[in-house]
């Protein structure tokens, strides 16, 4: 494996058996540099396992995988160097402060003072815990201790992270605002590798997914071509009239790529075959056709539709 790649996490034909159970069903896929990729999958499907073996907790049976070209199997000192790993639960520090705390952890990836300094205090202000520094962290809310497993993940200031359902059991605000900073971290040229059950928190920052079940992979890829392989090649617009028009089905209907058009007052929906670059050619019409229109929404598939509509709903 080359240190020079498009790819920050490769995976191939990946395995974990447990007896005659297999957990991880030879599984392949890469993760571009820069990018939030959702990991999907139902409660059993493997998600976990995987996390924990590029997260180097775990050593396959078979298979390998890559995190920036390192092995994570002969080499998980330099993989850990790579990455922040963010668990599903959080542990019990009695005692502890949020500032000690980062201090601990600053600590065990041997950072020098100075830098142990600059790094705590890079990561409160972007995470925003500056006012809780000297609280003890088991009274923290569910939402501030993810905030600050988060900022413990970004101590040693890795490339990649990977989060095993970080939005469980948040209320919907501190959802909001945790995936605010996801989004803000991808800003700043992070790679974030996330599993989730609560799809509706995906569709809007995820930019790939991959979907899981029984160990197996059903899909990977961009969100949109996932999307396109769903629903083939159709896409579908609403658009709204300023007025009601008694001819904009039949102008509609002449335009090559425009089918299923339905009119229901001053709003339009249609279905479009054509190219994303060719749609011009439908609001051309209508303009010459004095046919005036005040927004176009374009519907896409959400995230837990597409999940749905790719897995079979059973575990193993």
């Amino acid at each position: 494996m080359s240190d020079s790649r498009k790819s920050i996490i490769e995976v191939r034909d990946l395995k974990m058996t447990y007896g005659r159970k297999e957990a991880v069903a030879g599984i392949s896929f890469d993760v571009d540099r820069g990018v939030i990729h959702g990991f999907i999958g139902p409660n059993g499907a493997g998600k976990t396992t995987t996390i924990r073996i590029l997260a180097t907790l775990q050593v396959p049976s078979a298979g390998g995988a890559w995190i920036d070209g390192v092995n994570v199997v002969t080499e998980p000192k330099e993989v850990r160097r790579r990455l922040g790993y963010m668990p599903d639960y959080f542990g019990v520090y009695e005692g502890l402060s949020v500032t000690e705390y980062l201090e601990f952890f600053a600590q065990a990836h041997r950072l020098a003072p100075a830098r142990r300094r600059s790094a705590i205090s890079d990561v409160v202000e972007l995470t925003d815990l500056g006012s809780l520094l000297e609280v003890e962290v088991h009274t923290l809310s569910k939402g501030m201790r993810q905030r600050l497993c988060l900022a413990q993940t970004l101590l040693h200031e890795p490339d990649l992270l990977i989060l095993d359902e970080p939005a469980n059991g948040l209320d919907p605000r501190a959802r909001i605002e945790f995936r605010g900073l996801l989004t803000e971290l991808r800003r700043l040229g992070k790679t974030i590798f996330l599993s989730s059950h609560i799809l509706s928190e995906l569709s809007p920052i995820c930019d790939s997914v991959s979907i899981i079940e029984m160990g197996a992979l059903v899909a990977h890829g961009p969100l949109e071509q996932i999307q396109q392989r769903i629903r083939g090649s159709d896409v579908t617009f609403e658009i709204r009239l300023v007025e009601e028009s008694d001819v904009v089905e039949a102008v509609l209907s002449q335009l090559p790529g425009v089918s299923r058009i339905h009119q229901e007052g001053r709003s339009v929906r249609f279905d479009w075959e054509g190219e994303d670059s060719e749609i011009h050619q439908v609001w051309g019409a209508l303009s010459a056709k004095k046919i005036a229109f005040t927004s176009v929404k374009r519907h896409e598939d959400d995230l837990e539709k597409l999940f749905m509509d790719l897995t079979t709903g059973e575990v193993q």
